[in-house]
This record gives C-alpha cells, sequence and structure tokens, in this order.
C-alpha cells in the first residue's frame, strides 16, 4: 500500500468521516441537553473495550429511542488516565439515526468516569436534522459489521508495518467505522499520521481483508 496522499484516498468515505466529524457532540453531558442511562458493563469494566462491546450496550439504548435506527459511524475515543490502542478504548462514540423520525444522535459508551467531562455507561446526545441516506453516508448493517476493532486494528497494523518501521514518529490519527459507495461493504478506516504524510489501511469489516483501489 502506498503512502498518503493519493488521490483514491479522497474518496467519499474520507469526506463522510471529515462530515461526520464535523456534526458529532461531544461526549461532555455540561451545557447539552442528554439523557444518561445505565449500562450493562463488561466483565472488567476497568479495562478498554472493542468496537462490539461498546456497541451493544450503545445499541439497546439506541433502540428504546428509535426502533428503526440506522448505524452510521463508530469511532473511539480517549479517556484520561486509561490507557488504550489495539483496537480497544474507554469511550466509544456512535451516530444512530432514524429515518422515521428525519434525525440522528450521538451515542456515547464509557467504562469509566472522569468528571465532569465523561460519565459511565450510555450517554444519548440531543437529536439533530437528518436528511437520509446519502452515497457518502451509508448505513451500517448489523449483519456486515463482523469484525471487531481489535482484529480490524491487527491487520491494518500489519498492512502498514513496512511504513511504520521507517516512520515510527507517526502516531494513530483515525481509526472508525464507517460505509459508502466506494466500498463493497462496511470498512474500519485506520489512519497513521496526516493526510500529507501518512498511512491509510482500509479493512473490510464483514470479511477483515484490506481493501485497495
Amino acid at each position: 500500500m502506498l503512502p498518503l496522499p493519493k488521490t483514491w484516498l479522497v474518496t467519499a468515505l474520507t469526506v463522510a468521516i471529515f462530515l461526520l466529524s464535523s456534526c458529532s457532540q461531544p461526549s461532555n453531558p455540561a451545557g447539552g441537553n442528554v439523557a444518561t442511562v445505565k449500562a450493562s458493563e463488561p466483565s472488567n469494566a476497568a479495562e478498554p473495550v472493542t468496537a462490539k462491546t461498546a456497541y451493544g450496550s450503545m445499541y439497546k439504548s439506541a433502540y428504546k429511542w428509535a426502533p428503526d435506527l440506522v448505524l452510521l459511524r463508530l469511532v473511539p475515543k480517549d479517556v484520561p488516565g486509561l490507557a488504550s490502542g489495539g483496537g480497544k478504548a474507554g469511550l466509544w462514540e456512535a451516530t444512530f439515526a432514524s429515518p422515521s423520525k428525519h434525525e440522528y444522535r450521538v451515542f456515547s459508551y464509557a467504562i469509566a468516569a472522569q468528571p465532569p467531562d465523561i460519565i459511565k455507561g450510555v450517554i444519548i446526545g440531543n437529536g439533530i436534522p437528518w436528511g437520509g441516506v446519502t452515497r457518502d453516508v451509508m448505513p451500517i448493517p448489523s449483519s456486515e459489521f463482523s469484525v471487531d476493532s481489535d482484529a480490524a486494528y491487527t491487520t491494518a497494523a500489519a498492512d502498514a508495518a513496512a511504513w511504520l518501521k521507517k516512520n515510527p514518529d507517526k502516531k494513530l490519527s483515525s481509526f472508525q467505522l464507517g460505509n459508502g459507495y466506494s466500498f463493497p461493504t462496511p470498512v474500519w478506516y485506520v489512519m497513521w499520521g496526516d493526510k500529507k504524510s501518512g498511512f491509510v489501511a482500509i479493512v473490510s469489516a464483514t470479511t477483515g481483508k484490506v481493501l485497495k483501489k
């Protein structure tokens, strides 16, 4: 895989990632009208968790909000004082949308509290108007979300191994699940460095294989 930037990297998926990022709400409930839901905890609540573990807790709350929900995006966030990496994190955010309600909400799941910004469990963000599915931002069907974040990270790191060896100072800068028309399945988008001098690996969330154009 060639280093960034390459024309193919400026795909609808990349555009969608930054569009959603710009619209996402912070997990901090202060100053916003958000609801707190007690989530079922993993067996070791002090340890970072994979995407599927966090997704399960957020999905339960999201389903109560809108039974017709669709998942648009799933991304890890750092929690101060808690180590993360290898596809696991102490905080995950999921963007769910409802076609019937014409809105989306950003849900978050944290394994530990970091007052006043982070509350343990599930936080439900405010509703934001949603115009519906586009080619750039497509739903992520549960049936096509087979590959968990830790497995995706391992595959992406193996693909980037030679580049990372030459660029040991470059840190992971983007790691998220999304779906767009450019790829046959939902994908894990993994980037080290930046758009000018970095490396991107695209891993299918269905097959676990690296996708290349």
